[in-house]
């Protein structure tokens, strides 16, 4: 079982001026909505809440903990998990605020939905698979995210985004950091993304990569790795508020 634990602190004098009926609790759903009754939220014993004394009007901790039925994998298996195999990326860049990047991605994914009778396959929709957005940076901090259809042609730039800088232990010293992908990229293209040179760019699913963004929920910030024209390497770094460290 995988069990998940919320402590939240509640004013018990509220909670018993809300209409609270012991005969018919309320249950929380994994979506956060309310259901009146626990067979209908459809937890049955799994979903446990502590007891609150409604007669004190003090401050009162609730406790509410959700147990996650698991399947625990084999050794053999696990050793057959590793993580993809790519090379060096061109280009490694912080993408901008990930609601925003998501908010107009969706967008685009619906405008190539809402276009898919004028399209091909050649021109980036696939009915089976969804629309293709093309997302492409350098590295002087330019991101684009675009769309081409036979009906339309858009593009989304971001400038003044950061690219990180390598660190010579895990590319081979100085020598490694000079002979990069990265560091010749950088060498090509401009600031103000006007230049079509120093571009790597990758084609995404607009609906896999909307799924993708949700992440930017949990704040912090990510790190995209291009491949040109092979793969797009996410590195989500959370901030640990234990030590304020990553």
């Amino acid at each position: 079982m995988l069990s998940l634990t919320i402590i939240t602190s509640v004013q018990s004098s509220i909670l018993a001026n809300s209409g609270f009926d012991g005969a018919n609790p309320t249950q929380i759903g994994q979506d956060g909505s309310h259901h009146g009754n626990q067979s209908e939220a459809g937890f049955g014993d799994d979903l446990r809440e502590s007891s609150i004394d409604f007669t004190n009007r003090q401050e009162r901790e609730t406790t509410i903990t959700q147990d996650i039925p698991v399947r625990v994998l084999a050794m053999a298996s696990v050793e057959g998990i590793h993580q993809p195999r790519c090379r060096e990326p061109d280009v490694h860049i912080v993408l901008p605020q990930l609601m925003q990047l998501k908010s107009i991605s969706d967008r685009f994914t619906k405008l190539a939905l809402a276009s898919k009778a004028g399209t091909s396959v050649r021109s980036g929709f696939n009915d089976r698979i969804g629309p293709k957005l093309e997302m492409s940076a350098n590295m002087h901090g330019c991101l684009k995210l675009k769309l081409k259809t036979d009906a339309m042609n858009i593009t989304s730039t971001w400038t003044g985004l950061f690219n990180p800088e390598l660190d010579p232990d895990h590319v081979g010293g100085e020598q490694g950091v000079a002979e990069h992908r990265s560091t010749k990229m950088r060498e090509l293209g401009d600031s103000d993304g006007s230049s079509e040179e120093g571009w790597a760019t990758v084609r995404i699913d607009g609906r896999d990569w909307s799924r993708v963004l949700s992440v930017g929920r949990l704040g912090g910030k990510v790190i995209a790795c291009f491949c040109d024209d092979h793969a797009l390497i996410l590195y989500v770094y959370l901030s640990n508020d234990e030590d304020g460290g990553e």
